[in-house]
This record gives structure tokens, sequence and C-alpha cells, in this order.
């Protein structure tokens, strides 16, 4: 088998298993317990958050451990929005773009729906991108926190995150970034991006899945979203999940210390696969910015083909792959990333996305790209003779 669904998720790295083995067996306790194994899961849990910090450039105190992207993303749009319009009421409007993960979209939605924000919704260009004007057009004195994904999760299109940023902190307003797909890739320095805000998660990186974290930046404020004992300096209740915390800091230290030395070599694998894929199925056009996008993923679409059906194909022929997010697999509805682009929807049916971590070879990638060319030349005669 050929995996190339690594945006889906990674399999959980060795080094990653054994920095967490212990707090799974007999180290564990409650951090928050008075006695020897609270203390020592105590002290393993500060490390991953001073790890995780030193990762991305901030002070240990701005970093909250969260279940994974999901509920980070959840924390930063709805806890900074509620928490400036408590302090101002006139704040009632969020800003997001028309590419965001479910969760930010989602999380903007809910506000809207019960707590009366409006949502600004930022267009992209063909490339899935937010251009600078086109930010500053929706940006208002009433807006409370602008939230723009760093890469996307479908595509792969790299936003400008640090000059959007800046549109938005000249105004005073808080941005946040969803990094999760951007984690491993990029770079994460919270100061060089002057962001407020920025969401992880673990199993991207390779550990296992339900640990994330959230950044956010000193003095800034943000409302719960989840109550109790509070934990993590009130601002995300709930034992913490040591073994969780640990793995998360260990895949981001790994992550970064290769990142420099395999994110050009895994995108001319890339620019490679795209090359074989278009030069060997007719009509097949690669969606997201050409050049200003993820190092590990090629997204195409095949018109003329059902893209569930040439995933079915693929997979017999041995390369798991998948149609885009995973998060909204099963829908039979065309991609809304793909739709804001401008792409037909019933084109956008046809999409097929390929991710790959670094462990992905040259040879791999040749045999996709030729299972690609056999698949979509298999679905298209299928449809033909019905």
């Amino acid at each position: 088998m050929i995996f190339l669904d690594a945006a889906a998720t990674t399999p959980v790295r060795r080094e990653v298993l054994e920095a967490m083995w212990p707090y799974l067996t007999g180290e564990f306790g409650n951090p928050s317990s008075h006695h020897s194994l609270g203390d020592a899961a105590a002290r393993a849990l500060a490390g991953a958050r001073s790890a995780t910090a030193e990762a991305l450039g901030c002070r240990p105190g701005e970093v909250i451990f969260t279940s994974g992207g999901t509920e980070a993303d959840n924390l930063a749009v709805k806890g900074l929005a509620l928490a400036r319009r408590a302090a101002d009421p006139r704040l009632d409007r969020v800003v997001i773009s028309a590419v965001e993960h479910p969760a930010v979209e989602e999380s903007a939605r809910y506000l809207e729906r019960v707590h009366g924000f409006a949502v600004d919704v930022v267009p992209v260009d063909c490339y899935g991108r937010v251009t600078g004007e086109a930010l500053a057009a929706v940006l208002r004195p009433e807006t409370a926190v602008v939230s723009i994904m760093y890469a996307n999760n479908e595509v792969g299109t790299v936003q400008p995150v640090a000059m959007l940023a800046e549109l938005a902190r000249a105004q005073g307003i808080p941005f946040h970034t969803d990094a999760v797909q951007a984690a491993g890739w990029l770079p994460l320095d919270t100061a060089a991006l002057g962001i407020d805000a920025l969401s992880l998660s673990g199993h991207k990186l390779g550990a296992p899945k339900g640990n994330g974290a959230l950044f956010v930046r000193s003095r800034t404020r943000l409302e719960p979203v989840i109550h109790g004992g509070g934990q993590e300096r009130g601002r995300r209740s709930g034992t913490e999940n040591v073994a969780g915390a640990v793995a998360l800091a260990t895949a981001l230290t790994l992550a970064r210390g290769s990142q420099h030395e395999l994110a050009a070599p895994i995108a001319a694998l890339r620019d490679d696969f795209i090359r074989m894929v278009l030069a060997g199925v007719p009509g097949a056009f690669l969606t997201g910015h050409p050049t200003e996008r993820l190092p590990s993923v090629a997204s195409f679409c095949f018109p003329g083909t059902s893209g569930e059906s040439v995933l079915l194909e693929l997979e017999r022929q041995g390369v798991v792959c998948s149609s885009g997010s995973a998060c909204a697999a099963g829908s039979d509805q065309p991609s809304p990333v793909l739709r804001a682009m401008g792409i037909d929807a019933e084109v956008a049916q046809t999409a097929v996305r390929f991710s790959f971590d670094s462990t992905i070879t040259a040879a791999e990638l040749r045999e996709a790209a030729a299972a690609v060319r056999s698949a979509v030349g298999s679905v298209k005669s299928l449809g033909q003779a019905t």
C-alpha cells in the first residue's frame, strides 16, 4: 500500500510513542494531585509546555493543551470573540475566509446563531488565496476577531499570514490562524508571523489522535468554552492529557528539527508527481496555488469522472488517498473550498487529494502516478460504457 493521505492523519512516530509511554503506564498521575505521582506528571506537563513553546517561539504560559485541532479552533474563535465583546459590546463581528476548516467555520456560525454575531467571509482568488485587499475590505471597527488558516487542508495553498495579520493588528483586531496542516512544513514562529493565536493538532505530526494545542498571546482576552476545575490557567478545564502533551511536544520538536532539510526535497518530489499526473491524464488540472503550497499536498480535478470512483479504483491498485477533507467524508456535496475558488460544482466532485509525509519516495510517487493514469482511464471507460 502507498499511503497518500497524510493530510488526514499520520502514523505515530516511534520516538513519540517511546516518549509518551511512561505516562501511559507507571507515571500515570494526575498533574493536579499533590503527591509524588502527581508531581511527576506535573513536571512532564511543564516540560511538554516548554518544548511546545520553544517550537512556537513563545512563552510556556502562552500554550494551552487541548484535545486536538478542532477544540483549539473552537477555543480560539469563540473564546476571543466572546471575550472581546464582553469588554466592548460593540465588537460583534467575526471574519473568516471562504476556505476555512469546518472547525473554524462552524465556530463562527455558532457565534452567529447563538450569540448574535455577524460573520464576514473573505473571498479567495482562483488559487484559494486571501489577498490583502480582500481582507481590508471586510475589516470594520466592530470586528472582534479574524481567523484565516495558514495552509489549506484540501488544496495545500499557503496564505500570506504575516501580511494579513499585520492588517488586522493595525486596527487592533486579534488574528488567529489554524496551523494544523502547516505544522512540520512551514515556520511557526508566532512573533515573526505577528499572530495572536495559533492552533495545532498532534496527529498530523506523528503523534496519536486526541491531542493538540492553542497558542494565545499574553494579555489577550480569552473566554473559556469548557468549564470545570480551572486547569490550563483557567482557560481550558479538564484533567490534562499528560501523555498526549508529551507526544505533541515530541512530534513538534522532531518536525521542527527536520523541517529545513526535508521541505525542499519533498516539494521537488511533489512537483515531479504533479508533472507526471498532468502529463498522463488528459484534461486533469491542479487545484490550489502552483507555487505557494505545502510541500506535501497535490490535489487535482479529473473532469469526466467521479472522484469517489477514482478513489475506489486507486485503492484497488494499492494507493490510498482522499477526495478532500477527511472531516467531510461521506458528503455528497461538492467541496466548499473548490466552489469558493470558482470551480464548477460538477467538476469539484471529481477532486482527488494526494498528501504524504517525509517518508515518501520517488519510486512510490512514480508508481502512484501510473496508478492515477490507469484509474482515471478505467473510470472514464466505465462511464462511457454505461
